[in-house]
């Protein structure tokens, strides 16, 4: 199992490099709603899914498709140390 630095620091590689975070990409909260904030929408969601899926070998149901599970980088990480 990934540790917790690890899965956050490829999540905020990932959302740095495919959404518009600022200059300072670590300036972004772990707690900060991405949706709310702007730096994702519904389709930005899609694409972190397919990111997740593929990078850690997971699937992800339509179900866990929720903001408990997908809407900041913490409960990101959560999920993923949930998952995997």
């Amino acid at each position: 199992m990934r540790d917790r630095i690890d899965l956050e620091r490829d999540v905020r590689r990932f959302l740095a490099d495919n959404f518009p975070l600022g200059k300072d990409a670590t300036a972004l909260s772990g707690t900060d709603s991405l949706l709310e904030a702007g730096v994702i929408d519904s389709t930005g969601v899609l694409e972190l899914v397919g990111f997740l899926e593929d990078h850690y070998s997971i699937s992800i149901s339509d179900e866990e498709l929720l903001p408990e599970n997908l809407d900041s980088v913490d409960t990101i990480v959560q999920f993923l140390q949930r998952k995997l």
